[in-house]
């Protein structure tokens, strides 16, 4: 389970109310934190800020919660779909789907707030009777793919769910949303990812209570081009959104910098299709936002190469950086890495060009405090080096599809909390890295789709043997 995903849907739930100078979702967290420390939950993993970032609950204390749950009517969880065996007075339900589809439409669920088809991860929170007609759309048309999973739709009836707080439309296939929506006075989260949605109602700015929008759509899966997933087209007004805390994605345009001076509560901006000419006011608005802690920059296309010098965030909240596009020459001298460059945690970085130099070198100097690291499809020197004593806190490292990389060399005391090195596609590293072998916090190893040589080399060293205390290593 996402700690973000539990966290909204509590808030949704109110479950977790605001507390002194506490938001809800900060309340939500601290929940979370105390059914940890009670065994309730276990942590899966961790993020680079070392908070929850999955977790799961153990078989026999979901039994028991189920059991307890369905005494008390707070909620079911039906994992074969069939509609005429449950309990019509619960709250909460989640199934899979529905097995007696053609019967689903006569059954009523009067008390029910929240519903929860997981296959679909389509999610509906409410006060008001909810009708199953077009909350199983996603599963019907996915049962049917041949027919309608292109066309799977939300009605304009939703606009009559008043009470509706969370709407999870994540993964599925829906294309676009009815202008009704704008009557749901009390949205909160909005989730649109991974759709068919290309534009959003004009109409959702009149949601004035929304606080998480999540929306994009993937344009390349396979992630070989710059712009793999693109945002949506930003509503006009997209101000009115006061409380909005959660904004991914949408395109840059000349008017967005302006609408977002106003939103001084938001906390995670995505942003793609950013050219030169509109970058350094839409940066020095970033700059200006006082809770920004994660940001993602993407550029229009490979050829545009963007400014980085007016982006100097006054956050200290700033700890996740994504860029994905060229830049500048002396990039790396600008005030988000050299002045705030201490606060990073998480960096990505892609279809960057950093010439001869060795971007490990650089950034290990500028970001001290790096716990996870990406580099994908950045042009760089053709050694990279890990000095001794260099990212003292790193644990994840991402090297894909580096086109001039021939070798890698890990000195001693260098990256001394490893946990995860993920190479892939480097089709001129043909030999086995230098000194990986003496990093003994390595939890896993990937080095794959190398130059055809490199296996070659990897036996010869017999690194099988030498990287024993390495629980998962694929080579």
């Amino acid at each position: 389970m996402s700690r973000e995903s539990l966290v909204r849907l509590w808030v949704a739930e109110g479950f977790a109310m605001k507390k002194d100078s506490s938001t809800p979702e900060e309340v939500a967290e601290e929940n979370l934190m105390e059914l940890i420390g009670r065994n309730m939950l276990e942590v899966v993993e961790r993020d680079e800020l070392l908070r929850v970032s999955k977790c799961k609950m153990h078989d026999i204390v979901r039994d028991l919660a189920l059991a307890v749950a369905k005494e008390e009517r707070l909620g079911s969880a039906n994992d074969q779909g069939e509609m005429m065996l449950m309990d019509k007075e619960v709250r909460r339900l989640l199934t899979r789907c529905w097995r007696d589809s053609n019967t689903a439409a006569g059954v009523e669920f009067p008390r029910l707030r929240t519903c929860h088809l997981t296959r679909r991860r389509f999610v509906l929170y409410q006060h008001v009777l909810l009708s199953f007609v077009w909350v199983q759309l996603p599963y019907r048309s996915r049962a049917s793919r041949v027919k309608t999973l292109g066309s799977t739709i939300v009605p304009a009836s939703i606009g009559n769910l008043f009470n509706l707080r969370y709407i999870g439309l994540r993964r599925t296939r829906v294309q676009s949303l009815p202008d009704t929506i704008e009557k749901l006075s009390n949205l909160e989260t909005l989730d649109v990812k991974q759709t068919k949605i290309e534009k959003l109602p004009p109409g959702i700015v009149k949601v004035e209570k929304l606080r998480h929008l999540l929306a994009e759509r993937f344009a390349d899966e396979k992630q070989a081009e710059l712009r793999y997933f693109v945002g949506v087209e930003a509503p006009k007004m997209v101000s009115n959104f006061k409380e909005l805390q959660t904004l991914e994605t949408v395109h840059a345009s000349k008017d967005l910098s302006l609408e977002l001076k106003n939103m001084s509560k938001l906390q995670t901006v995505w942003i793609d299709d950013i050219n030169a000419s509109n970058c350094d006011d839409l940066f020095k608005t970033l700059s200006a936002m006082p809770l920004l802690s994660s940001l993602l920059l993407c550029a229009c296309d490979e050829k545009e190469t963007l400014s980085f010098q007016a982006l100097k965030p006054i956050s200290k909240r700033l700890h996740r950086l994504i860029i994905r596009g060229g830049w500048a020459r002396g990039t790396l001298k600008c005030p988000v890495f050299q002045g705030h460059g201490k606060n990073i945690k998480y960096l990505a970085l892609s279809w960057c060009n950093l010439g001869n130099e060795d971007p490990l070198q650089l950034l290990a100097f500028h970001l001290p405090a790096l716990t996870y690291l990406s580099l994908n499809r950045v042009s760089s020197a053709g050694t990279l080096v890990l000095s001794a004593g260099c990212f003292c806190q790193l644990k994840t490292l991402v090297l894909r599809r580096m086109p001039n990389v021939k070798q890698l060399e890990f000195e001693e005391g260098a990256i001394p909390c490893i946990e995860g090195i993920y190479v892939m596609s480097l089709s001129k590293l043909s030999m086995v890295p230098c000194g990986i072998e003496s990093l003994g916090s390595l939890k896993k190893l990937w080095m794959l789709d190398l130059h055809k040589d490199f296996k070659a080399d990897w036996d010869l060293n017999q690194m099988k043997y030498k990287m024993e205390h390495v629980p998962e290593l694929r080579a």
